[in-house]
């Protein structure tokens, strides 16, 4: 734990896990200043935006924290068909919530990932880099490390953290099938890793030469300690952050989080094409029986993210992502720095401390 704090510049081994649509940079800043790890979700953003949300993070703190990018690869080949298809299913969601439906041409989609960030993160003077979905290319690393840059991998199995260790990352984030939001698996063609938390992070320590930061089904002491005990060097919580004052997650969102069970989520490719843990809703349910098949994650994501919007807005949970993990009703209401704060208390209370 302590190598893993000194080598990222923190005081505290807790990690706030990025979310996309639901951290923000004031959530970021507080747990930097707290003495944790804040983590600024960039996955898919422009260049542009991406900057914005770094120099606004770093307005509120004067702490290290990291940001998240998705090293997913940008497919060229899509099947038009299933696009077609899915989007009049789509049309007839909107039709039934007196919503416009918007088509695009293929041509006509632009999307980002790691490489079209790169150029501006080095511009920012970012000092750690995690990456998810996928495994970042060598001369990516070199470059990084080449600026000081810390870099996180995210696995969801030991063969991919053996490839990340092998890449020359500085740490890697142990993703059980208990995290909700999007998996990180990123090794195509193979069945979809779901191995549990407890399994995963002392086969994963077992195999690599680097800090293991688990992630997945953490709220507090207890669950925290025993991710120590089989040799996590860090841990990293989100749900438990969702419902906080600084979250961008909507009301209905916070209320059925804070309302779920052990049981209310479940893994889907219905919002986005990528397999990620949510509470069940409507949307998933429907999307389940309808037999259609879902087109890649960007893609998938585009075409959902108008009706996503407007469940935001309109306070409707059936039609909005509400990425949860398995532990997420343990999240509370209240600023992050306060939930952060407990969790260092009920640590430092412990008769043998562990932070």
């Amino acid at each position: 734990m302590k190598e893993f704090t000194q080598l990222m510049g923190i005081r505290y081994p807790i990690i706030q896990a990025p979310m996309l649509g639901v951290t923000t940079p004031a959530m970021v800043a507080a747990v930097a200043n707290a003495g944790g790890l804040g983590s600024l979700p960039l996955g898919g953003l422009s260049p542009e935006k991406a900057l914005a949300l770094i120099k606004e993070t770093k307005a509120g703190t004067d702490r290290p924290f990291a940001v998240n990018l998705f090293a997913h690869a940008l497919i060229s080949e899509v099947n038009e068909e299933h696009i077609q298809k899915m989007e009049d299913y789509l049309e007839q969601i909107h039709r039934r919530h007196h919503l416009p439906f918007e088509r695009k041409a293929i041509s006509d989609y632009r999307f980002y990932n790691h490489l079209d960030q790169i150029d501006v993160l080095l511009d920012g003077q970012v000092s750690i880099i995690s990456f998810t979905f996928g495994l970042p290319e060598p001369d990516v690393i070199e470059r990084l490390h080449a600026q000081g840059i810390k870099v996180i991998g995210t696995a969801t199995s030991v063969k991919e953290a053996r490839l990340l260790d092998k890449a020359g990352v500085d740490a890697i984030v142990a993703q059980g099938i208990e995290a909700g939001g999007h998996r990180g698996t990123f090794i195509e063609g193979e069945p979809l890793p779901q191995v549990g938390l407890i399994s995963l992070i002392p086969q994963v320590v077992d195999c690599v030469s680097i800090p293991v930061i688990a992630a997945g089904g953490l709220f507090d002491c207890r669950t925290i300690k025993a991710a120590f005990v089989l040799g996590a060097a860090a841990v990293q919580l989100g749900s438990y952050f969702i419902a906080t004052d600084e979250s961008a997650a909507s009301e209905i969102y916070k209320e059925r989080l804070l309302n779920s069970t052990d049981t209310s989520s479940e893994l889907t490719r219905a919002f986005t094409g990528k397999w990620a843990r949510g509470i069940r809703n409507s949307f998933m349910q429907e999307m389940k029986s309808s037999d259609l098949t879902i087109p890649y994650y960007t893609y998938q994501n585009s075409l959902t993210s108008a009706l996503r919007d407007y469940g935001k807005t309109k306070g409707i949970g059936d039609l909005i992502s509400l990425w949860a993990g398995q532990s997420a009703s343990r999240g509370k209401r209240g600023s992050t720095q306060s939930l952060f704060q407990e969790l260092i208390e009920q640590l430092e209370g412990e008769p043998n401390p562990v932070v």
